[in-house]
């Protein structure tokens, strides 16, 4: 097996985790990572990207867009060879998922 062709998914999981540190939720000023809406990520050998996420509500005003937004972002990486967002409500997303980060921004702390 050649090293150079060989893909490091930790590497790409972080590179990921990287695409979601710049999409923002549009009521709160806090990326859609630190505000705990990625559930999980999945990476098959294919290199398609699989996220389970969340909302901050079923109403939120960008369900419709945003995981659009999160497909497109993270199709752009060049080792991704396709991504698909799934949207859970289960468990439903509270604020006990955001990060210390995302409370101190928002001034919880």
């Amino acid at each position: 097996m050649e090293t150079d062709t060989t893909i490091d998914t930790q590497e790409l999981g972080e590179k990921i985790v990287r695409v979601l540190k710049t999409i923002y939720d549009p009521e709160i000023p806090v990326d859609i990572y630190e505000l705990g809406l990625k559930y999980d990520v999945f990476v098959n050998e294919d290199l398609e990207v699989r996220i389970l996420m969340t909302l901050t509500s079923p109403n939120c005003p960008v369900a419709e867009t945003l995981p659009v937004e999160v497909e497109e972002k993270v199709k752009s990486l060049d080792a991704v060879k396709d991504a698909e967002v799934e949207i859970t409500f289960d468990p439903p997303w509270t604020q006990e998922l955001m990060s210390e980060e995302a409370k101190l921004e928002l001034g919880m702390l």
